[in-house]
């Protein structure tokens, strides 16, 4: 299932706030639309925010080309919707990473543009390249974090909110391990907590690992602890809105009350995120 996807000159997005009654796709032609889906959480997850954005700043730019002004000034316009796109979510770091990124690479070759439609063109591939590494990094994630669970088998994981090709542009963070357990035959099952108030656990990774026929048991939140206390996970993986340089992480709300139960029950935390999501 495609949840992000540029076609021509609209970006098409899952809506998220539908699942998982309902399959309904957002059709985006102006970049205000890109950033109401980010701030009523049609699209939702750190890397899918940040890819979403950058497509949404094509559209920004083909706005700003259409203005009857000057090049400088539609370049001065194309930067303050980028500032209004940065401002719908500011929890989740990759979308100010993403938009810094192009809005930096367009003003680093400003001098050898001449119009909007090059400011266009520029912004339309270095999009699509955030798009294509956001689908490596998760890739890589998978790989390198499989490795922490060499030689085990029947593992039960614990994952907190949606971490998962949902909330990216690939595989997922969190659930993109979980995938790659699946395929090497070492999962045993996932436990996924409900995620209070939006119930993103509910509605999307329930929803997501069911379709692709991964064991999943949906739990309340505050069953977590019961699992733990029976020896039903043998580890926790979690996705992360912004990592820390001292490596201090934020995540969903519930994610610190996870992280606790699970050092009180000595069970290996784990949190996958991709570089963009380090707040430097």
């Amino acid at each position: 299932m495609i949840n992000i996807e540029w076609r021509k000159d609209t970006l098409v997005l899952l809506d998220q706030t539908k699942l998982p009654t309902e399959i309904t796709y957002v059709h985006c032609t102006d970049w205000r639309q890109v950033a109401e889906a980010i701030k009523m959480l049609r699209v939702r997850g750190a890397p899918a925010i940040g890819v979403a954005a950058s497509y949404g700043l094509i559209l920004a730019a083909m706005e700003a080309g259409r203005l009857e002004a000057p090049f400088s000034e539609q370049l001065t316009s194309l930067y303050e919707f980028s500032e209004t796109l940065k401002e719908t979510r500011p929890t989740a770091i990759n979308l100010a990473w993403a938009i810094d990124r192009v809005i930096s690479l367009v003003k680093g070759q400003v001098e050898s543009m001449s119009s909007m439609s090059d400011v266009v063109d520029l912004i339309t591939k270095e999009a699509i390249i955030i798009h294509e590494e956001d689908v490596s990094l998760n890739r890589r994630m998978a790989e390198a974090g499989a490795t922490l669970f060499e030689g085990q088998k029947n593992i039960r994981i614990l994952t907190h909110c949606n971490a998962g090709a949902l909330a990216t542009g690939g595989l997922g963070t969190a659930l993109g391990v979980v995938r790659k357990l699946h395929e090497n035959g070492q999962l045993e099952r996932v436990y996924a907590d409900e995620t209070r108030p939006l119930l993103q656990g509910a509605r999307l990774t329930a929803f997501e690992l069911y379709e692709d026929g991964i064991p999943i048991t949906l739990e309340t939140d505050n069953m977590a602890a019961y699992a733990m206390q029976h020896g039903l996970i043998d580890a926790v993986i979690v996705g992360a809105d912004r990592i820390t340089t001292k490596g201090d992480v934020a995540n969903k709300i519930g994610t610190y009350g996870v992280a606790v139960l699970a050092k009180f029950h000595n069970i290996p935390f784990y949190v996958a995120a991709p570089y963009s999501t380090f707040d430097f």
